[in-house]
């Protein structure tokens, strides 16, 4: 006898807007009745046509998470889905989620992750649909979602008689006729990374250097332990918070030098192991460190661009390179220099995947921390770590050594980006608002030996479907290279975070050794001229500076 589908009706919530990393709200709002499903209820009839369809369902572990996977699939088996793969105990790092998608065939996955905000009954948590592609749903798509989220007057979902999905146990169940299949979360992503690097290669250089890897109690625990332990030979004492937690530890899993304090406490010891990285709670992040030196993740691309054909899966040369807009133009140096493309896009994974589907591009990053490739369409945390262990093993130099060549060849973008978060949401928008109206005096302004070349609201017009996307950030380029960039981030839960940027270049001839502070102290105080978010916010400092 079939399970029956039980219509439960309710009015629909009106601040369901999906941003570029899907939505994301407060646990506490997540977890209040029907919440949830009718996001979900908006996914599956914004997709559309899922009936007999194979989908993909995990997440990073945070709280919340296995409960939201429940709800998921008694809803997925109302919509005549026929079959879900789910990663064992509800966990899909984000790029092994694109990569079972892409490598299955399937029509798409439910991703469950508030990526590196903080987690907890206290903390954050979120949804994201990704598309047959691997990559996040496009804007077209996530507006269509919003819009009927504004609309829908219930949800479907199976009646509680259907039971329950054991998460913990590999193989096939089933829930009404649906079926359900419990997959290792790691294994298939493993064996990826095995087919793009060099294994045996790194195997070697572990023998004799050290590395350390904080994983940050979040979901690449499992593929640390799996690759770079189990496959790699990596010792135990290599591995940094490597058992996921729904709290995260209670910490931050943002991979950047505020968040990751041991970490780079470690790096900067006088026995500094020759390699340290670091990922965010789903996966999709990644810092680098040397003895040291922490890599900016705009200089990161960079370096990875200029040495693709060192690694096994890139040895044929890249076809192109695309950043967003806020990253540093170092990876363009690189790109005018190998003869290949470069793209500006705005901020968001998604911008990336028609350029990486048409094959313009291979390497693509953000300066918020995310690298990736055309292996998957998404960033992916473990994969640059791993480029950057096989790039020591195949070069036998060091962080610091790779970083100096890579200056004195192609010269160096110093970079730092000062986020002020939870800015009360009037004054953000009072200070991004105001600078827009000032941008046409100060198109062609000069002083301090610099002109202000270009002043303008970022406009991107996709080179393969023409879609437009504008208001991505204000941007003030001068004369002398450097650049001054403000946007709005949507990626928080409370108020509004203010995002300024600031890079400074150094051509190969007049490379500097300076800390990136010191380095840009004279674009700081002209930020604070121009724009005057200390003033107006009343902040005396950026709460983290990266």
């Amino acid at each position: 006898m079939a399970t029956p589908v039980q219509r439960i009706n309710c009015p629909p919530f009106t601040d369901q807007r999906p941003g570029t990393s899907g939505l994301r709200k407060k646990v506490t709002r997540f977890a209040e009745p029907h919440y949830l499903a009718m996001f979900v209820q908006a996914i599956f009839d914004a997709v559309g046509d899922l009936k007999g369809a194979t989908i993909a369902l995990g997440g990073d572990g945070r709280y919340y998470n296995r409960e939201a996977s429940a709800i998921i699939l008694r809803m997925a088996a109302a919509h005549g889905i026929a079959k879900v793969l789910v990663g064992k105990g509800g966990i899909l790092s984000t790029p092994a989620a694109s990569n079972l998608i892409r490598q299955r065939g399937l029509k798409g996955g439910i991703i469950l992750s508030a990526s590196h905000n903080p987690g907890g009954p206290d903390g954050d948590f979120g949804i994201k649909y990704n598309a047959t592609n691997g990559g996040p749903a496009p804007e077209s798509l996530t507006e269509a979602m919003f819009k009927l989220s504004q609309t829908l007057t219930g949800y479907d979902i199976l009646d509680d008689s259907a039971g329950k999905i054991d998460l913990d146990r590999i193989g096939t169940q089933q829930l009404g006729g649906m079926s359900v299949e419990i997959v290792d979360p790691v294994a298939d992503y493993a064996d990826l990374m095995e087919r793009l690097f060099d294994f045996d290669r790194m195997r070697n250089w572990l023998k004799g250097n050290r590395m350390l890897f904080d994983a940050m109690h979040a979901v690449t625990g499992p593929y640390a332990e799996e690759i770079l332990a189990k496959r790699l030979g990596a010792s135990a004492q290599s591995l940094l918070n490597f058992v996921p937690k729904t709290d995260f530890g209670n910490h931050h899993p943002d991979p950047n030098p505020a968040h990751a304090e041991e970490l780079m406490a470690r790096m900067w010891a006088a026995d500094a192991p020759a390699l340290g990285a670091a990922s965010d709670g789903d996966g999709d992040r990644n810092m680098i460190v040397g003895a040291k030196l922490a890599i900016s993740p705009s200089d990161s691309l960079a370096v990875l661009a200029a040495n693709a054909t060192l690694i096994p899966g890139y040895a044929k040369g890249i076809k192109g390179v695309a950043r967003s807009m806020p990253t540093s133009r170092a990876a363009d140096v690189v790109a005018a220099e190998l003869g290949i493309e470069s793209f500006e896009t705005p901020t968001g994974w998604k911008f990336f995947g028609n350029l990486l589907d048409a094959g313009r591009v291979t390497l693509c990053g953000e300066e918020s921390y995310g690298t990736g490739s055309d292996h998957v369409r998404e960033k992916d945390g473990l994969w640059a770590v791993l480029f950057w262990l096989d790039l020591l093993a195949a070069t036998g130099k060091s962080v610091p050594a790779i970083m100096d060549a890579h200056w004195r060849r192609f010269g160096r973008h110093y970079y730092s980006r000062h986020d002020y978060e939870a800015v009360d949401s009037d004054r953000a928008n009072e200070i991004v608002n105001t600078l827009r109206q000032r941008l046409p005096d100060l198109q062609g302004r000069a002083g301090n030996g610099r002109r202000i070349e270009l002043a303008d609201d970022f406009r991107y017009q996709d080179p393969i479907d023409g879609s437009i996307s504008e208001h991505q950030g204000v941007r003030l380029v001068f004369s002398d290279g450097g650049r001054l960039v403000l946007r709005l981030s949507g990626t928080g839960t409370e108020g509004a975070t203010l995002r300024l940027y600031l890079e400074r270049f150094e051509p190969k001839t007049g490379v500097l050794d300076l800390e990136p502070q010191v380095a840009l102290a004279d674009f700081i105080n002209l930020a604070e001229e121009l724009i005057g978010i200390k003033r107006v916010s009343g902040r005396a400092q950026p709460d983290v500076v990266t």
